[in-house]
């Protein structure tokens, strides 16, 4: 955020958080961490986090609280990344329907796809397909993102990764005869029923590089659908008209 000039305030919402370089605003742990509810009510860690945020879900005037101060700034809410939280269980939901409709916060999800899953493309779709099912839980504003581009891109040419930005079932064809035929039909059924609902796309985030303009462009996307500036006139993100020209940094 640095990097564009951006403000934010990091609002942590994983109970099992690690210290990390920059410092949260807003820190669940301060409620409940993932670590006490695992000693206390001898859970796993799974059943711990889905505890932890059941019990968030119960208080959520402590949120209320915490970011009071903060309904007029940019916030990012940093969630944990175990997928069931998104696709199985209605928690998350209720919190940002709550902070839609008693806070009335404009919000945006941004899914994150590690770019290390482009080298195998059955798991790309899996990952596609978990952040379709993310899509229709949440039912929010959304976009995907394929972070850590950088680290890829000198193996992937301009139209090979095109083809994991805008998810081609076609990827898998050159796997089908690896794999038994089962298994194999199974990949072309997640893909097809990707392809077929048409709703998952993804913007390149190259984090590691100081030059590139992807954090702008994502930001670009963001401000469109949260309308960040009241002042500011509705328009299109920066790069909607250009897609092809921001692909050719990947050649």
């Amino acid at each position: 955020m640095q990097s564009v000039g951006r403000r934010a305030h990091i609002v942590n919402l994983d109970p099992a958080a690690e210290p990390l370089e920059y410092e949260f605003t807003v820190d669940i742990r301060d409620l409940i961490s993932l670590q006490d509810v695992m000693e206390e009510m001898d859970l796993g860690p799974n059943g711990g986090l889905v505890y932890c945020f059941e019990f968030l879900m119960n208080n959520l005037d402590w949120l209320d609280e915490e970011i009071g101060d903060y309904n007029d700034e940019y916030l990012i809410f940093d969630c944990p990344g175990q997928i069931e939280l998104y696709t199985h269980i209605p928690v998350l939901p209720v919190i940002t329907k709550h902070l839609q409709q008693q806070l009335n916060f404009n919000l945006c999800a941004a899914y994150l796809l590690e770019s290390s899953f482009v080298v195998d493309p059955s798991k790309f779709f899996s990952g596609a397909l978990s952040a379709m099912s993310a899509m229709i839980l949440l039912e929010l504003p959304h976009i995907n993102i394929l972070s850590k581009v950088d680290l890829i891109k000198d193996n992937y040419g301009k139209k090979k990764l095109k083809q994991f930005l805008n998810p081609d079932p076609m990827l898998l064809a050159k796997q089908d005869s690896e794999f038994n035929p089962k298994f194999a039909k199974l990949n072309n059924s997640i893909a097809q029923l990707v392809d077929d609902f048409g709703m998952v796309q993804f913007l390149p985030l190259e984090a590691g590089n100081k030059d590139s303009d992807s954090v702008a462009t994502i930001l670009s996307y963001i401000d469109d659908v949260t309308q960040w500036s009241e002042a500011q006139e509705p328009k299109e993100p920066n790069d909607l008209a250009d897609i092809d020209e921001m692909e050719t940094n990947y050649e």
